[in-house]
């Protein structure tokens, strides 16, 4: 999205129903082994009653819809405030939805709400962020190289 496209209430969604094969692939990226996550005879005995994903895996999707929706492509992460509500559970479909609430044209940044909900439209993470709009990508020229 251009910059000058991006206006203050604009938002966008993005959607991923979490796996099996995403949460033991995070586990492996990460090292993150918690038995909560990967084991289930552990994660029945806890507060959770089963396993649940990591919240930085939930978080992770809040970059997919920045990148896939607003701002879009080429946004530059600068920050992000997170606020875990609920528990993800393996099959939840998590919906993140993104809306501009300020825009800081000198800088060339926005400042979006980002709330996640599951599958029942309960909020299970919330925050905000703050991205970089480039200016949008021009490739050289053959005189340019």
């Amino acid at each position: 999205m251009e910059f000058d496209a991006i206006s203050v209430g604009v938002t966008s969604e993005w959607s991923k129903t979490v796996s099996d094969a995403d949460v033991m692939q995070y586990a492996t990226i990460t090292g993150d082994f918690n038995p909560v996550h990967v084991d289930e005879v552990a994660a029945s005995a806890s507060r959770f009653g089963g396993r649940i994903a990591h919240g930085m895996l939930t978080a992770g999707f809040i970059s997919a819809a920045i990148a896939n929706g607003v701002p879009g492509p080429g946004a530059i992460y600068l920050s992000q405030t997170l606020a875990f509500r609920q528990p993800v559970r393996i099959s939840d479909t998590i919906t993140v939805r993104i809306e501009v609430v300020e825009i800081m044209a000198r800088t060339r940044r926005v400042r979006l709400t980002t709330v996640c909900r599951n599958q029942n439209g309960t909020v299970v993470l919330d925050g905000e962020a703050v991205v970089l709009v480039p200016p949008p990508f021009s490739p050289p020229t053959s005189g340019d190289v």
